[in-house]
This record gives structure tokens, sequence and C-alpha cells, in this order.
């Protein structure tokens, strides 16, 4: 659908303008609504500063075809990018270019190799650490008093469980948490600046100190291996195969930037919801653990921290109706998918007994589900689980400053009191 033969009442809703973005949640999800009723819908690229504008993609909306998308990565594939829509620079590749952006056979290799530090004993120590780390958290947080949720609670417990489970030190800690927000600033000028250029050098430093601190780590885990995940990747060899210090170093920073920033704004997202929602709220503390499960993937649904991934199509599809061809650009947006009318009834509607919900919030059924959504369904409700047995008043007291971002639904600050 080109944007001369676009139907009137997409007036006005450009996904590829950053002003888009910057509008409240209601009207993005009102925009996507209407796009619903019109799929699939092309969209124009920008030009980038240093990246050139590319030929543009289509969106696709709707749950049913984020999902077939997802399940067929043959035809359509993670390579070259997952997470940029213009075809970025090499050396971005070097640094962000993990598992996330790779096809089979190479993604199946990587998942492999990781998936042996996701063991059982290796899990039932991050749960065993999740809880602590919880508890220290409210410990602080009551003594502290009214505060900045996201930085004082919500950040807080999957930085430190990633950093435990890798192995990192407590001095590097500020670090990682710093360039992962960098990593995932999407346009926000807070951390990237308004110069493009500016933009490309913070993100290429941010990359390269978390990529050089695991291979630091990596090194020293070679030759003095201890128990954490570190460790466990660089040693691991399954049929003669093992994970280069560039592989080790770009999944750190997916599991920093995923794992940390995803899980922090479904919890931070979570808060806001529950304050905006007492009925929910009470419902949920009436029965914390028979509501746990489905108030969490109803948390992770409503919120949708991951905004969309992109594929590219491999060889002439047609999908829905529409015949793509090789080469096209699809832009998968999980946030529209995740209201789609046709799956979820009343889907503006926050609901923590929720069932059946089907969401895509960690990523859509196939090769490319999110390995770590156990650890951070485990995370979001040991949180909740803490506040509603000590601090069961919290609540947002405050609008939240959001994240000027087309992919990370994201939350800087939220006020909190209790």
């Amino acid at each position: 659908m080109s944007q001369a033969t676009r139907p009137s009442d997409l007036d006005g809703i450009d996904l590829s303008d950053l002003d888009f973005w910057g509008r409240p949640l209601s009207e993005r999800h009102e925009a996507f609504a209407r796009l619903r009723l019109h799929p699939p819908v092309f969209f124009d690229e920008v030009d980038m500063g240093p990246v050139p504008a590319g030929p543009g993609y289509y969106a696709l909306v709707r749950h049913a075809d984020v999902v077939e998308a997802s399940r067929t990565p043959s035809v359509f594939a993670s390579e070259p990018s997952a997470v940029s829509i213009p075809d970025m620079p090499q050396e971005f590749n070097e640094f962000f270019g993990s598992m996330i952006n790779l096809d089979d056979p190479r993604h199946a290799r990587m998942r492999r190799i990781v998936s042996r530090g996701f063991t059982p004993r290796m899990l039932a120590r991050l749960e065993d650490g999740v809880q602590r780390i919880a508890e220290e958290i409210v410990d602080e947080l009551l003594e502290k008093g009214p505060c900045d949720f996201v930085t004082e609670v919500a950040a807080r417990l999957p930085l430190v469980v990633i950093c435990e489970m890798m192995g990192i030190p407590e001095s590097h800690r500020a670090m990682v948490f710093e360039n992962s927000n960098v990593v995932l600033a999407g346009a926000d000028p807070e951390y990237l600046g308004r110069d493009p250029d500016v933009a490309v050098h913070r993100l290429l430093t941010a990359g390269g100190e978390l990529a050089g601190l695991l291979s630091e780590l990596a090194g020293r885990r070679r030759e003095q291996p201890t128990d954490d995940l570190t460790s466990a990747l660089v040693n691991a060899n399954i049929d003669g195969e093992s994970l280069t210090d560039q592989e080790i170093g770009s999944f750190f920073i997916l599991l920093a930037v995923a794992g940390n920033e995803t899980t922090r704004n479904a919890i931070s997202h979570g808060l806001k919801l529950l304050t905006l929602h007492p009925g929910q709220r009470e419902l949920w503390w009436s029965d914390f653990e028979a509501h746990a499960a489905t108030a969490v993937e109803e948390i992770v649904r409503h919120a949708s921290p991951v905004t969309w991934m992109r594929r590219t199509v491999t060889r002439d599809h047609e999908m829905n109706g529409r015949l793509y061809r090789a080469g096209d650009k699809v832009v998968l947006y999980y946030a529209s998918a995740n209201r789609d009318e046709t799956v979820f009834t009343d889907p503006d509607r926050f609901d923590v007994t929720r069932s059946p919900n089907p969401h895509v919030g960690f990523g859509g059924p196939g090769p490319h589900f999110c390995l770590g959504a156990h650890l951070a369904r485990r995370e979001i409700t040991v949180m909740f689980r803490e506040l509603h047995r000590r601090v069961p008043g919290i609540r947002s007291t405050g609008r939240p400053q959001r994240l000027l971002s087309d992919f990370v639904n994201g939350i800087k600050s939220l006020p909190c009191a209790f």
C-alpha cells in the first residue's frame, strides 16, 4: 500500500516519524487500532544522518501476521538485522550482532551453546539470588522512603541479577547500567544528544565498553573458571564448537540490554498499572499466589516493553492476501499485536486474571522466542511478591518520564510513595 493509495483514516500516522513515538500511549494504541483495519501498510524510511534512508518497510500489526512471520524464519529472516530498520554499518554488528540478528544454522549453533549456561543448577541458583536481591531492594526502599521507583527498585533487580549471573564485580555495575541505557536509548537526547554523529559515537563507545568488559572477564575465566555463566560460556564445547570472544561480548550486550531494560520496564509499567487500576491491585493482593502468573503475563502484554523486531523477506511469499517480494523489509509490531481485538477481548483493559493470554511480549513463537522469558517472569513475580508482602500500599505519585524511542516502551523515572 503506497502513500498515495493510503486510506484517509490513516492520515497523520507515520511510524517513521519520531514525533509519533512521543505521543501519549493512548494515542499510539488508537493509531495501531486503525492500522490493523488496513494491513499491511507501507512506510518510508527516514534519513538518520550517518545512515542513509532505506527502501521502506511494511508494518505487520495484526497478531496473526506477527505469529506467522515469527514461525516462518526461512521466509522472514533476522539477518542482516532484527533490531534496526535501516541496514546499519558493519561496525554496529560487531557489538550488537548477537544471535538475535542471526538465522539458522548460525543462530541454532549459538543458542545451543548459550543454553548450556541455563542448566537446571544455574537456574536454581538464579532463583535463590532473585529472592535475596528483591529482599535487599525492599529493605533499602523502606529506609529511603518515597523515591524514584525506576532507579531504586525496577532497574536494580535485573541489573544485579545479570551481573551476578555473569560474575561481574559490583564495581562495574554502574558502567553496565549506564551503557545499557545508551544502547537502548532509541532517539532520547538525554542519552544520545541531538547530533546524529554524536549519537553514533556514543552507541559504539557503549557497545565497545560492554564488550571489552566481557572480553577481559572471559580471558580470566578461561584460566580460572568459576560457577558463573561467563565460565560456562567460555568453556562450553558442543561437538567441537565454542564461542569466540566477540560472540561472548555481543551476547552479554544482548543479555545486559534485553534482560535488564525490558524487565525493568515491565516492573515499572506494572506499578503504574496497579496504581491506575486499584480494583485490579486489590484483586491480585487478595490472593497473590492465585493471580501471580496471569497478572505477570498481563503486565507484559499491556506494557509490551519491546515494541518491534524487523525481518527481511527471503523469497516471494503471500500472507494474509498480500504478496511480499524477496528483499522486502517487514517490522513485527508486538505492541499492536498485543492489542489485537480479534484475539484479546477488550484489549485496552488491564485484567490480572486474563486467560488465555497469547501475547507476544517475549517475541512470537519460533526460534527467536526470548531465551530469558522464564527468568524475566521470575524476576517480575518475586519483585511484586516482595512489594505486596512488605510495602502493599506502594503507588506511583506522578506522571512517568518516558523514553523517546520507537523500539522500547521505556520509563526513565516514576515517582513512588507508600
